[in-house]
């Protein structure tokens, strides 16, 4: 499916208006709603203290769990799938260090959102090694059952089979709607918000490293709201003195230190760099006034950066037994 009808079949499953807003509506609005708070980080728990809070919601950060489940319907794209098949068949937990799978991470941390009430599980991508209908299938079963309200946003495996022809984009337009579109329930695939009591939770799909201009109208439309926002992306933003995994906005990113594309059997990325939409997103995230925090998943190495006063969390990988426990409290 082509981008450009692919987002023209979802945007009306977000049910919020899409339109540019005017540079300086967009100062205004954005200075007259600042928030005013503060965060506490210990190993991989956060916690938000805002006075725009009244009483505490809990959600549970979960990404790269990396499920390679797959049955007779994945027969004819073995070819492609082969690789990460075998990448995560036995992983070592993250706190124990004892033997574990990432099947087993992933129904241990849906029993801890239980056992904690959670108010919702954030899934910020790789939760599947390839778009891999058995695992899908096998996911949203563990998830209905749970009861659980959760978030997705798709990582850049999710949607991959290793050296299928054809764009990036394209790629993730036609396996989002082939395999993954039930986990969005409905919402938009790429750009969506979620009320956490008084917190809106948006998710912004980044898998493909770039940001699309719909995806920046859509954020500068929710800082104006001017509610406490937190941002969850696959690919961690840019952050000064990181790795080019943090490739989102990364001025560094490009053809030129893509190491990976060979091996990953994927079109290298362009010399050119980042689009301008993608690193004005980057610019305008670490700007906005009432951002609370960001969440993102994707080097499966827990992290903290501080950007322009505000923080970015990356949570270890779920396939090791990671996630990130958020906490939003009244200051």
């Amino acid at each position: 499916m082509k981008r450009r009808s692919f987002l023209r079949t979802s945007t009306a499953a977000i049910g919020i208006p899409f339109g540019l807003a005017a540079a300086s509506t967009y100062g205004a609005t954005a200075a007259e709603n600042s928030t005013s708070s503060s965060f506490a980080y210990d190993k991989n728990r956060v916690r938000f203290f805002t006075k725009e809070v009244t009483k505490p919601h809990k959600i549970l950060v979960v990404a790269d769990t990396h499920l390679f489940l797959d049955d007779e319907r994945g027969k004819p794209y073995r070819e492609f799938s082969g690789r990460m098949a075998a990448a995560y068949n036995q992983t070592k937990h993250f706190e124990t260090g004892e033997v574990t799978n990432p099947e087993a991470c992933f129904v241990r941390v849906l029993e801890r959102a239980q056992a904690q009430n959670v108010d919702l599980v954030a899934l910020v991508g790789d939760i599947f090694s390839f778009p891999s209908e058995a695992a899908i299938d096998w996911v949203g079963e563990k998830l209905e059952t749970s009861k659980l309200r959760y978030t997705y946003v798709a990582g850049n495996h999710d949607w991959h089979y290793e050296g299928m022809p054809g764009s990036l984009e394209d790629l993730r337009a036609t396996w989002i709607d082939k395999r993954l579109k039930p986990l969005y329930q409905g919402n938009h695939p790429l750009m969506s918000a979620y009320d956490v009591g008084e917190v809106r939770l948006l998710t912004i799909d980044n898998s493909h490293y770039q940001i699309l201009p719909e995806q920046l109208e859509f954020f500068r439309l929710q800082v104006q709201t001017g509610k406490p926002l937190v941002l969850t992306v696959h690919i961690p933003l840019f952050a000064a003195g990181r790795q080019i995994g943090f490739g989102c906005g990364n001025p560094n990113w490009g053809a030129k230190t893509d190491r990976n594309y060979q091996l990953e059997r994927r079109p290298r990325w362009p010399a050119t760099g980042h689009t301008q939409v993608t690193m004005g997103f980057h610019s305008e995230v670490f700007s906005a006034p009432n951002l609370l925090g960001v969440f993102a998943g994707h080097t499966h190495r827990q992290s903290c950066d501080l950007i322009n006063g505000i923080p970015q969390f990356v949570t270890d990988d779920n396939a090791s037994g990671g996630f990130m426990e958020v906490e939003f409290l009244p200051s």
